[in-house]
């Protein structure tokens, strides 16, 4: 019997460590769970340990997809969750993004380090540069982002951003709000029709 196609593919970026916050945990489990109960497919990077493997997991155990895309090098250091749907192993961190990438429909990122802020900001970049129109989604999980928003709007007000590349990054710190209007947007750029939504 052939296999139904995901209703769409969500690249989520975060940690590979839970942090000591349980809310980040949690907010995982629920991105997870969300993407799994709308007929989704996650696409991260291939990890199972830390909010990757918690948002991976959660994604399956509610019907979801899961694409795994993780380096050579993270394979042999034993981080690769062989559970996902599809695996893919790669040799450098760069032809990772790129295949993720090439694999969304929209990009989220949770909490997370260094790696996670790079990717966001690579995705970030891409967009305002028009190598795809793909919407972008930050969940900003008990105001772990404060800080870095601030930084933001610090270089708007010192003339090296604009508004409208802040605008290009939907903000929430409120999953159930967030998630699916990332979903709207993915529908839009693929080019299907959507449904009228009421003027709040």
């Amino acid at each position: 019997m052939p296999s139904v196609s995901p209703a769409f593919s969500l690249c989520v970026y975060c940690g590979s460590r839970p942090g000591v916050d349980p809310a980040h945990a949690a907010a995982a489990q629920a991105v997870g769970d969300w993407i799994g109960r709308q007929g989704g497919q996650l696409v991260y990077g291939g990890g199972h340990n830390g909010l990757m493997g918690l948002v991976a997991d959660a994604t399956q155990a509610a019907g979801g997809r899961v694409v795994g895309v993780i380096p050579q090098a993270l394979v042999d250091m034993e981080a690769a969750n062989h559970r996902c749907d599809e695996l893919h192993v790669v040799q450098t961190m760069h032809e990772r993004k790129a295949l993720m990438a090439g694999r969304c429909d929209g990009f989220l990122a949770l909490p997370g380090g260094i790696g996670t802020f790079e990717e966001l900001f690579e995705a970030w970049t891409w967009r305002q540069l028009g190598y795809h129109d793909k919407p972008l989604g930050l969940l900003n999980v008990g105001g772990y982002y404060d800080g870095l928003l601030g930084f933001l709007r610090q270089s708007v007000a010192a003339g090296f951003m604009g508004d409208w590349q802040m605008q290009l990054l939907q903000v929430s710190d409120d999953a159930g709000t967030l998630l699916p209007a990332l979903q709207t947007a993915m529908v839009r750029a693929a080019g299907d029709v959507v449904p009228p939504r009421s003027v709040i």
